[in-house]
């Protein structure tokens, strides 16, 4: 291999979302937990010195400076231990009742036929138009289903390459971007029905066979196993679109804009990944469904 076809690697260091140690390993926040608690416990001493004997207070100074050693260098389900008694605090000091009001409110509105119910959740997105504008927050956004390119087959130049166009496109975003990779279950019923619907077209009846064993196979596997499909979607300023699919087609990678019922479809399967996804297009909020039936 030579050296132009050797992959790029980049040294990443596996602490880099770690605070900075600031002094004997410690960051600004354990210093800040270990030495308040001991000012605190200085001063308590020079103002009450008088009133315990030494051994007392040594006694008491061990605990305390121990319970500041946990608190500082301790952790809890992922957070610090501060933190999380924090967070500890915050939610036993708030009211568990999830609908609005007070309980004695809520009893009376329910003995009057008129429950109180919890608020309804208020989506960012506001409205989408035919042509795919996600209106959230005041801006317009735009939607980009994507494909995937495998980079391990490639050369080192080639990963190369392929790396720093990917980095041109995230350096041209002017505004705020999400990419979001989402894993859905995938109906393989309709495959397998559109097998047994081509099956009796085919010119020869050991094709017509090998077609049914294959609409079997998928009813199985879909039976037995849960099959996965990713789902690639690109959210960018409406003004961004035209360049990230330029962008992105540059890489070999197959980009494109998704309309309005394509992204009503998205927006649903965001909401509810678990339910198979309905199929057909969907209508965007605010425009009429019409059926036309067949004559």
């Amino acid at each position: 291999m030579t050296i132009e076809d050797s992959p790029p690697r980049a040294v990443v260091p596996a602490n880099v979302n770690e605070p900075d140690r600031i002094a004997f390993g410690l960051t600004f926040r354990q210093l800040g937990i270990i030495g308040g608690a001991g000012l605190v416990g200085l001063g308590v001493y020079d103002t009450f010195g008088h009133l315990l004997p030494q051994a007392v207070w040594i006694v008491a100074g061990a605990l305390v400076f121990a319970v500041a050693v946990v608190v500082a260098l301790g952790r809890r389900d992922g957070l610090p231990l501060d933190v999380w008694l924090r967070h500890g605090f915050a939610l036993s000091s708030r009211p568990h009742a999830l609908a609005p009001g007070s309980a004695r409110v809520s009893a009376v509105a329910v003995v009057a036929g008129n429950p109180s119910l919890p608020a309804p959740l208020r989506s960012p997105a506001t409205a989408v138009s035919p042509t795919g504008v996600l209106t959230s927050e005041g801006s317009g956004k735009v939607l980009i289903a994507c494909g995937t390119t495998n980079i391990h087959l490639r050369t080192g130049g080639e990963q190369g390459a392929l790396l720093e166009g990917f980095g041109r496109f995230l350096n041209s975003l002017t505004g705020p971007a999400q990419i979001v990779v989402a894993a859905q279950r995938h109906d393989l019923t309709v495959y397998a029905q559109a097998v047994v619907d081509h099956a009796p077209r085919l010119p020869h009846p050991a094709l017509q066979a090998a077609a049914d064993d294959y609409a079997e196979f998928l009813l199985d596997l879909d039976s037995q196993r849960d099959p996965l499909r990713r789902q690639v979607v690109i959210v960018t300023a409406e003004l961004g679109a035209d360049a990230g699919v330029r962008a992105l087609s540059g890489l070999g990678v197959e980009a494109a804009p998704l309309d309005g019922p394509a992204v009503a479809s998205a927006l649903a399967g965001a909401v509810d990944p678990f339910s198979p996804p309905v199929p057909g297009p969907r209508a965007v909020p605010g425009a009429p469904i019409t059926l036309r039936s067949a004559s």
